[in-house]
């Protein structure tokens, strides 16, 4: 019966990325058989039918990729804000600064909650009204918490986000004032989502679509279009480097399959990406099995400055090292203060304020850079994930007023303006 719900997508059911078991298209994450994690799975004939012309004559935004994606065709089924068609821009003197020939951030702080949160969670809540949920939540460091509550605002549909009880108090704001309810758990995102995961299993949330959670294979998805929207803003053509944040690994993984798949179906010319991932140095399982030449992640508390990014039992780690060395990329991990130095740099070259997470990218990348793994002369692109707004504490203490002077011609000469 699931599946007569997506008779309009290309999805033809979900697969365990581990032993390649088959589900219906059902509120699902893990497999029964190996409890691997479960992810959609599409008909390649029809993916393939697909043009380029079919998409760009599409909405200025998301949707224009609805014929690639599990939800979303039908305009009707879509609970979404809207998000994507974000700038990339052209950074040449970020470029410049680090001695690089062609350089892209790709802006996702223009989404309309100012984070990539917004494209996962417009066609995980798709997904959610077609299986019948009737409640939206998550577990969150953040981003998640304020698209999800946003979203459940805009649809009319009452929300439960659930976050640790540190956070940022500008992302703890923006998922309050939706009016949704609103749980501070004392713990870190790892306790916070373990709560949600266990929450799922209960009849009083058995109508609750945990995006992140039982929906997570569609959650997922929407990933994909940060890595279409690259492929046709650049001309229907690949980059040959990115670099991707990494919390749980996801978003990485999908950016990655968005460039094989567009290649596979004709939308852009075969490539091969090399696939980079960055992360903080308080919170590194990823990029420490990277360098150990396993793949597999040793969970870790986290610390520092990039909340958005600590989860320290990444479940699609061993992936994004999957990724990352298939493609010949790799990983490097970046202290607060080279993060918080990535920050200023990319908002003085670029105008781009980005939250911690963009500064831990662009640390990496200069870090890359410097120890060879990167190609200076490979065009590159980098995703900023986040506004710089929701994380002022990181860098507040770090900038402010350049002269300080009384309003007078005299006062401005005698500070030097003159």
């Amino acid at each position: 019966m699931s599946n007569a719900l997506f008779a309009d997508s290309p999805a033809k059911g979900l697969v365990c990325r581990s032993c390649d078991a088959t589900y219906d298209l059902i509120a699902q994450h893990a497999c029964w058989q190996c409890w691997g994690p479960l992810e959609v799975d599409y008909d390649l004939g029809e993916l393939a039918k697909v043009t380029r012309e079919q998409i760009e004559a599409g909405p200025q935004n998301i949707w224009r990729y609805a014929p690639l994606l599990p939800v979303g065709v039908n305009p009707e089924d879509r609970v979404s804000l809207n998000p994507g068609l974000t700038p990339l821009i052209d950074a040449k003197h970020l470029a410049k600064a680090l001695g690089m020939r062609k350089l892209w951030v790709k802006d996702d702080s223009a989404n309309p909650t100012h984070s990539f949160k917004d494209r996962v969670v417009s066609t995980a809540l798709s997904a959610a009204v077609k299986l019948g949920f009737d409640r939206f939540a998550c577990a969150s460091t953040g981003n998640l918490a304020n698209s999800v509550a946003a979203h459940a605002a805009r649809a009319g549909v009452p929300s439960i986000v659930f976050i640790p009880h540190d956070l940022e108090p500008g992302k703890i704001v923006q998922s309050a004032i939706y009016g949704g309810q609103l749980v501070a758990v004392q713990g870190s995102y790892d306790d916070v989502n373990r709560l949600c995961s266990e929450l799922t299993e209960t009849d009083e949330f058995e109508s609750t679509a945990f995006v992140n959670v039982n929906l997570r294979p569609y959650y997922a998805e929407g990933s994909k279009t940060l890595g279409y929207e690259v492929a046709e803003q650049l001309g229907w053509r690949l980059p040959e480097q990115v670099v991707v944040p990494m919390a749980s690994g996801e978003l990485l993984t999908k950016i990655h399959k968005a460039f094989e798949e567009s290649a596979e179906i004709g939308l852009t010319e075969p490539g091969k990406v090399r696939v980079f991932g960055a992360q903080s140095a308080g919170c590194s399982p990823i990029a420490d099995a990277f360098s150990a030449g396993t793949d597999v992640i040793t969970p870790v508390k986290p610390t520092g400055i990039a909340k958005s990014l600590n989860i320290g039992d990444p479940a699609a780690g061993p992936y994004a090292i999957e990724a990352c060395r298939s493609t010949g990329g790799g990983m490097a991990k970046v202290s607060d203060d080279e993060i918080r130095e990535g920050v200023k740099l990319l908002a003085a070259t670029t105008g781009v304020f980005a939250e911690t997470a963009g500064g831990v990218v662009v640390a990496t990348l200069r870090k890359l850079l410097e120890s060879g793994q990167l190609d200076p002369e490979a065009e590159t692109v980098i995703y900023n994930t986040g506004e710089g707004l929701k994380t002022l504490d990181a860098v507040s203490s770090l900038v402010g007023p350049t002269h300080t002077v009384k309003p007078s011609l005299k006062a401005a000469k005698e500070a030097g303006l003159l």
